[in-house]
């Protein structure tokens, strides 16, 4: 492909796009460029589909390469390798507006990856990254429906902004990245700082104008050096296949679809299922269709039943109506050594969310382009086999279990208070034990109590619920607390995590280009009764956080001191720290900002290391009075020790009365009252002890 390039205006900045520079072997490469911050994207597909596979094997990697920055990783193995948890989430940002928009049929497997090679610090990559795939994908033969766009948006002083600095992102109140098409949004990623739902649709039509300005700026750099689309390999159901299983087997399908429990109903489910192979695939029989024909118009069905008996009938397969939640059962401390626990059941879907607190060793340290850091708060998320009465593979987290972790964590570290305010490391953990749709929002729920379990003092609790759409032509249903089978079967995953005066979290997820504005606003307006219900009954359970902390628990405390006071407080070569250390037993960490933590396990040891920190950094000043130990005798007077730093009480300062001898009124070891009565230039300090004594009396003149 020969060398081309485009621009488009977003948010005041120029976005290029650029090909035919490099990677000129991939189907589709494209260069993205913001400021100094470059993203490459590839697009490659095989050459045949995949057999016996009805679904697009599409496989999307994002990798930052820390040259882009002037940086190496700082482990021991300086390569990068394994992605990152950020790198991963950015996968799935990338992934997930890409896949609906495959045109039907096409089961190639295909591949995109997206490289960071320039790095600015001021111009994100993450957004870049979607437009730089979708380009790939739009020039090259590989049949996209239409381009797609991607921006973030931020909201800053009340305003909105368009793509913002990193800079400016740390004065946000919100993090949205948003991705559609020119018609349509695909899928939302949001954080906010309890933005109501106005904020959050205003916040979405802002980045939706922003979209279609590059999806308009693709289409015509597509039209103008694309290559034609390959859909010779696209498939397509026969169309009396369909109307076949609907004669046989719609009527069973509803039934099985009237079956409350998940268990029963996938079982009824399946044995349809086998009927339907069976009559398909008779033994010795020579068949008609292919197996995967077969399976996609078995899925198809099961939608069309399921869809049918929410628009039309208006019933879901648990009997509730389209706005119930499901019935909750909340238990807290389940399990009696943890800092906190709590067993939020929602249906059939269940979280043990566990609660542990810690030091500063507990941060889970993370490294990106930006920064090498710490996290204070961080959630993980498991999904066991179990959970969904199935066998499979155990071993490090899936994209999924880390997205829906990071979501999680992200919706409920609006509430988590400060360092100064609970000095402790918090970890929580969300381990599904059942699951029927909506466990990340079951981990919201069951985090936030496991936090008042363990006397977290959160700002306010907040709850977590999925909501569904069913669409068709203009009629729709939007349906509150989804079951699994309908966010698979349905057009729309909204997840929105929050209370009844805001939201923290948001992230949605589109097959299809026909939402609109006013569906997600009663969307929202749903949602927000459904998070009221959820949150009265959390609120029952446990009304505010307990006040005392676990007996299991470590203590923590915290001091500020001077950053002039670090390297007192350390010493030279950790010598002073180490000290303490082996004194008081106490663990002791201190951040650049002059906050020191204490973590001890008795109160004894907590006080000690307090102390002698205090000793260690506090300054004397002129007028204060102090108690200090008396370190030596002269002739003319003593040296008192005062945190640390001697000062002379003159034999003058020591009584109104004339002394003759200073050992007469005090010796070494004795602890002294005294008045800072002066600190000269070089440091010296001078002390009385006669300005704290009171004064002689005097002796009444004979008349």
């Amino acid at each position: 492909m020969k060398r081309s390039h485009t621009t488009v205006s977003v948010g005041g900045k120029n976005l290029v796009f650029e090909t035919g520079k490099i990677a000129r072997q991939a189907h589709g490469a494209v260069l993205v460029r913001s400021g100094d911050t470059i993203v490459m994207a590839t697009a490659c597909a095989a050459p045949k589909p995949e057999e016996n596979v009805d679904f697009l094997p599409l496989r999307v990697d994002y990798q930052e390469k820390f040259s882009s920055a002037g940086k190496t990783l700082g482990g021991f193995i300086k390569r990068e390798g394994r992605p990152s948890e950020k790198e991963i989430l950015t996968s799935r940002l990338i992934d997930r507006p890409l896949r609906p928009m495959f045109e039907e049929g096409y089961y190639n497997e295909v591949q995109v990856l997206a490289y960071v090679l320039s790095y600015d610090g001021q111009h994100s990559p993450d957004p870049l990254a979607i437009c730089a795939a979708s380009a790939a994908l739009c020039i090259s033969e590989i049949p996209l429906v239409k381009p797609i766009g991607a921006v973030r948006v931020g909201l800053i002083h009340d305003a909105f902004v368009i793509n913002p600095t990193v800079e400016e992102q740390s004065r946000s109140r919100l993090d949205l990245i948003l991705a559609g098409t020119e018609d349509a949004i695909l899928m939302i990623e949001g954080y906010a700082d309890f933005l109501t739902e106005e904020q959050v649709l205003q916040a979405v039509q802002e980045g939706q104008t922003a979209i279609r300005s590059i999806c308009f700026a693709l289409k015509d750099w597509q039209d103008a050096i694309g290559k034609p689309k390959n859909r010779k390999d696209l498939h397509v159901i026969p169309k009396q296949l369909p109307h076949e299983i609907d004669n046989l087997y719609a009527e069973e399908l509803r039934k099985a679809f009237d079956i409350k429990e998940k268990l029963d109903r996938e079982s009824a489910l399946q044995t349809i299922e086998d009927k339907v192979s069976l009559h398909f695939f008779p033994e010795g029989g020579e068949p008609v269709y292919t197996k995967k024909d077969v399976a996609a118009a078995f899925k198809e069905a099961k939608a069309r039943v399921l869809r049918h008996m929410i628009l039309k009938e208006n019933r879901r397969s648990d009997g509730r109506a389209c706005d119930h939640i499901r019935a909750i059962d909340i238990e807290l401390d389940l399990l009696p050594r943890t800092h906190g626990s709590a067993l939020f059941t929602r249906g059939e879907t269940q979280s043990l969310a566990v609660c542990t607190l810690g030091s500063e060793t507990m941060g889970q340290r993370y490294e990106t382009l930006d920064e090498d850091s710490s996290r204070r708060f961080y959630l993980q998320y498991s999904f066991p086999p179990f959970s969904v009465g199935e066998v499979g593979r155990i071993g490090s987290p899936g994209r999924r279990e880390v997205g829906h972790g990071k979501l999680a964590e992200r919706a409920l570290t609006a509430i988590v208070p400060g360092q100064e305010m609970f000095p402790y490391v918090i970890r929580l953990e969300s381990n599904i034990t059942e699951s029927n749709g909506s466990s990340s929002m079951a981990s919201v729920c069951g985090g936030c109590l496991a936090l008042m379990a363990a006397g977290v003092p959160i700002k306010r609790p907040v709850a977590g619920i999925a909501m569904g759409l069913i669409l068709e032509g203009d009629n729709y249903a939007i349906l509150s607390d989804i079951l699994g089978a309908e966010d698979a079967l349905g057009d729309m995953d909204f997840k929105i995590t929050g209370d009844a005066h805001g939201i923290t979290a948001f992230q949605l997820d589109i097959k299809i280009e026909g939402i609109t504005p006013h569906i997600m606003r009663v969307a929202l307006a749903q949602a927000k009764q459904g998070l009221v219900h959820i949150l009265n009954k959390m609120v029952e359970a446990c009304p505010k956080p307990k006040e005392h902390l676990s007996i299991y628990a470590p203590r923590i405390d915290t001091i500020r001191v001077k950053p002039s006071k670090i390297g007192t407080i350390i010493g030279p070569s950790g010598k002073q720290i180490r000290a303490i250390v082996e004194k008081t037993g106490a663990q002791i960490d201190i951040d650049d900002s002059g906050l020191v933590s204490i973590s001890a396990t008795t109160a004894e040891s907590m006080d000690l290391a307090k102390q002698i920190i205090h000793d260690l950094t506090a300054e004397v000043e002129i007028g204060k009075t102090y108690r200090g130990k008396i370190v030596s005798i002269v002739p003319f007077g003593a040296f008192v020790e005062i945190f640390g730093k001697e000062g002379l009480c003159h034999i003058s300062e020591l009584s109104h009365t004339r002394i003759q001898n200073v050992q007469d009124v005090c010796k070494e070891g004795d602890m002294l009252d005294v008045k800072v009565i002066d600190i000269d230039d070089r440091g010296k300090i001078r002390l009385s002890h006669k300005a704290l004594l009171p004064p002689p009396q005097r002796a009444e003149t004979p008349r």
